[in-house]
């Protein structure tokens, strides 16, 4: 076999297919073909090749040595494709990208940031997708998303977008100064998806700040709903503080007191293979330039 002596291209497809999402039935219906279509196809690759790409399992297929060898040059070779493929066609309209970010940061941060965007750049079409549980970027349930977390993803780059700090805000007209004014206001709190040792909730605000700690008295499912809480001045949350610029900024919630926990960063990530494409480039640079206003 030449350089050029390849195996059928709908082979090879249906073996990107199903080894970026491990699933014939997750690839099939990406290619809009049938799970048996898939395995057919890929059956014809490894027959042509002389090599077992993958090992069938009930529920789900795993990618031998020689699979494992063979996905990422082919990944790379499809998506250098389509990108030149992209680059001679003619535009009919907007290209779409989806934009993948927790409730609360879209909500809180990013939605009224989204008509500068499509205003500077009327070319990309940015569909933002909102759900508390990672997206899979790399089987292309997204382009990019913003995450809270330590920032390693394996798999994907990544480039820190905000920084996050907690601490406890409220509306001025609770008059919470000290920590004995702490204790006649209601806490407020809301679910964490994920904990570790440094989750800044309440418990850790009162370690840190040396004092015993007091009972919540509002819990809430999501934290814009706490947000939203203190706002109109049922207690005190201890909210991220990107999250509330806005609100601190023109007077609508305070910041009392201290201290201030140090949380995770939220990082834009994408897959690997997008490192280079223009429009995700465009989507990422515009981001930083919103984050880097933010912090001034």
């Amino acid at each position: 076999m030449n350089a050029r002596d390849l195996p059928p291209l709908t082979a090879l497809r249906a073996f990107e297919a199903a080894a970026r999402h491990l699933s014939f039935k997750h690839a099939a219906a990406e290619l809009s073909l049938t799970p048996t279509a898939i395995s057919h196809q890929v059956r014809l690759l490894e027959e042509c090749l002389g090599v077992q790409l993958f090992v069938r399992g009930t529920r789900r297929v795993d990618l031998t040595p020689a699979g494992q060898g063979l996905f990422p040059p082919l990944r790379d070779g499809l998506d250098a494709m389509a990108r030149g493929v992209q680059a001679v066609r003619p535009r009919q309209g907007p290209r779409r990208l989806v934009l993948s970010t927790t409730m609360a940061f879209a909500s809180r941060w990013l939605l009224h940031r989204l008509a500068r965007f499509a205003t500077s750049h009327p070319d990309i079409a940015l569909h933002l997708h909102t759900c508390d549980e990672p997206v899979d970027l790399a089987g292309g349930e997204a382009h990019l998303a913003i995450r809270y977390g330590p920032g390693r993803y394996p798999g994907l780059g990544s480039t820190p977008l905000l920084p996050s700090r907690f601490a406890p805000v409220c509306s001025p007209a609770l008059a919470v100064d000290t920590l004995a004014d702490l204790s006649r206001t209601p806490l407020i709190g809301f679910e964490w998806l994920r904990r570790d040792a440094g989750t800044p909730d309440w418990p850790l605000w009162f370690e840190r700040a040396g004092s015993v700690p007091m009972p919540r008295q509002l819990h809430f499912s999501d934290e814009v709903h706490a947000i939203q809480a203190a706002i109109a001045g049922q207690g005190v949350a201890l909210i991220n503080l990107a999250l509330v610029v806005d609100e601190l900024r023109t007077g609508l919630l305070c910041q009392p007191l201290g201290p201030t926990l140090e949380g995770h960063d939220f990082h834009l990530v994408w897959p690997d293979r997008h490192e280079a494409d223009p429009d995700i480039v465009k989507v990422r640079s515009w981001l930083l330039e919103e984050a880097a206003g933010t912090s001034d």
